[in-house]
């Protein structure tokens, strides 16, 4: 297997992945169907065993899509060699090298997914608790850094128009966010990602990179990107906490049925140590080379 080609997920990874969100999708589409009609149909036009059954079937698929949608199991993939989107010294958050699935849940793709945080040596970036509960994006260092494209490959579609939000510094402003994450998860995938670009870089294997600052995304649908090349600059668009980048890589396009896939960061030094290939676990930094 050389550097470019990718391990496949086992089938049943990527069963799991499809059951979980067409589960999820036609459960929640039953049980309201269900619910509305028995309020506002008749009984002659909707009767109450159709109710009934419409309800069962929508909550059975419910839970079965939670329950592949939250279980902690992974599968043995050999992880894909990229490039670190981004310069400089980053933060890791949820990172899939401290536990998988590394947000806390598979869906849309995220098994193996990291959260990247601009961190600089002169401790710029404001503290959680520090100053206002909702803080302008503008006030971290993250703001409008540079993200890169992880390795070559083309644009399947970018996202640019998503406001970026003040950040949740805050005890009550992250509790407000989490009942808004939930809000955002039934709007669709945009609303959660916010502004976007996804990547095929080849072998059947999708990038995203996700949070992006509005009206920065450089690239468009069938561009091809070089490794390196920038692609926009770091928001806090979406369901993001404060500007940060989410990296992910799937094996489908398609976000809502993807099957999350691991990687490796090439050539970083994680916590000031040695130039390596690695991830760093939640709370270590890595830098990457230029």
């Amino acid at each position: 297997m050389t550097a470019t080609q990718t391990q496949r997920p086992p089938a049943w990874f990527v069963c799991a992945s499809r059951i979980r969100g067409a589960g999820l999708a036609i459960g929640l589409t039953l049980l309201a169907v269900s619910v509305l009609g028995s309020v506002l149909l008749p009984r002659d036009v909707l009767p109450a065993a159709a109710v009934a059954t419409g309800t069962t079937t929508g909550v059975a698929l419910l839970v079965a899509g939670m329950v592949l949608t939250l279980l902690p199991y992974r599968p043995t993939i050999a992880p894909r060699p990229v490039r670190v989107p981004a310069t400089g010294r980053w933060l890791a958050a949820n990172s899939p090298e401290s536990g998988v699935p590394s947000h806390g849940t598979h869906s849309l793709g995220q098994s193996f997914a990291i959260d990247l945080v601009y961190a600089p040596e002169d401790g710029s970036r404001p503290e959680f608790g520090s100053g206002p509960a909702f803080r302008d994006p503008g006030d971290y260092p993250a703001f409008g850094r540079p993200l890169l494209a992880p390795c070559a490959g083309t644009v399947v579609r970018t996202h640019d128009s998503a406001r970026d939000h003040r950040a949740r510094s805050g005890n009550a402003a992250v509790a407000y966010m989490m009942v808004e994450g939930m809000v955002r998860e039934l709007l669709g995938t945009r609303r959660v990602v916010g502004n976007h670009v996804l990547l095929d870089v080849g072998d059947g294997v999708y990038a995203v990179l996700a949070h992006l600052r509005r009206g920065s995304v450089a690239v468009r649908a069938g561009d091809r990107v070089e490794a390196g090349q920038v692609l926009g600059e770091c928001g806090n668009s979406g369901n993001s906490s404060e500007p940060h980048l989410h990296f992910h890589l799937m094996d489908s396009p398609h976000t809502w049925l993807s099957a999350g896939l691991p990687f490796v960061f090439t050539d970083v030094s994680i916590d000031g140590g040695e130039l390596r290939d690695g991830i760093p676990a939640t709370d270590s930094t890595m830098t990457g080379t230029p």
